[in-house]
């Protein structure tokens, strides 16, 4: 039974995302929604994608095409999944695995031309390494630098 559900971002889910909690620590790693948001507002091969329980916002992430996964690879039909975070109030519930188990599905249906979903974990991230490897992304010993950390490349083939 799926208790998680993925939507593309719409304006109705504007509350959601302005009461979305992330902590200090987290946001080392990550993005707040709502400047994901904006971002996606001015960029459209960005698309942000809601994890929702019971009406609630749970996890948040951003899938950016075309040009996004280009600062990675140079792969055709790929697909940058970035700004991954769970709410503050909602960690350790196993919302973010949901999320991920089915993304692959929802980016099948919503991005057929998607051959792969890539993604870039900053190195001392061991947590989130962990959730992406159980969920099947696959660390093929990519390494990038950023303007603050090593990133660790993974990958999952659709």
């Amino acid at each position: 039974m799926e208790i998680v559900k993925l939507y593309k971002y719409e304006e109705k889910f504007d509350e959601l995302v302005d009461n979305y909690y992330l902590t200090e620590s987290q946001l080392r790693f990550t993005a707040k929604p709502k400047y994901c948001v904006a971002l996606a507002k001015a960029d459209k091969d960005r698309h942000c994608i809601l994890a929702l329980e019971n009406e609630q916002l749970v996890t948040f992430f951003v899938l950016h095409d075309k040009e996004g996964p280009k600062i990675y690879t140079d792969k055709p039909n790929v697909i940058l999944l970035r700004a991954f975070s769970t709410d503050y109030n909602h960690q350790g519930k196993g919302y973010a695995k949901q999320a991920l188990l089915l993304l692959p599905d929802f980016v099948k249906k919503n991005f057929p031309h998607i051959t792969e979903i890539l993604l870039a974990v900053n190195v001392t991230n061991e947590v989130a390494q962990s959730v992406y490897k159980t969920t099947g992304y696959v660390d093929e010993g990519i390494r990038k630098q950023d303007s603050t950390s090593e990133l660790v490349i993974m990958s999952y083939c659709l």
